[in-house]
């Protein structure tokens, strides 16, 4: 019998690694994915519509300046890549747009300190609705 300690340890490095894995693709073709919300210089990788997309940022005076590059994966000369950089205020929203009409809305977090994938439509305005 394992003592009670050694046991916990077991259990607790199982569960670690059953979180971890559960974002690694299970196979050697499909792309990793993180949908956040992440910390500075950690990555957001996603798909909108057909479209690839990683996207971090670094701290800027309480502001999240953030690279976003979007790409069609199927692109093997990369033609279609696009980048941009933007400096996002706390709790601002930037949206990215596809050509199908798909959206991407990343929301820079109080004080710089996390960058999240929004979804809008919790977004409601007063007085709209009857």
């Amino acid at each position: 019998m394992f003592p009670l300690t050694r046991s916990l340890s077991l259990a607790a490095a199982g569960a670690v690694f059953a979180l971890t894995a559960a974002s690694i693709p299970a196979r050697g073709d499909e792309l990793a994915q993180n949908l956040g919300p992440v910390g500075p210089r950690e990555p957001i990788l996603t798909w909108v519509g057909s479209k690839r997309v990683i996207a971090f940022y670094e701290r800027d005076s309480g502001n999240c300046a953030i690279h976003v590059v979007v790409w069609n994966p199927t692109d093997i000369s990369a033609e279609s890549t696009a980048g941009f950089q933007a400096t996002l205020n706390p709790r601002q929203v930037a949206h990215i747009d596809t050509a199908e009409n798909k959206s991407l809305y990343l929301q820079c977090g109080d004080n710089a300190e996390r960058l999240a994938i929004v979804d809008t439509a919790k977004f409601v305005v007063a007085g709209v609705a009857k």
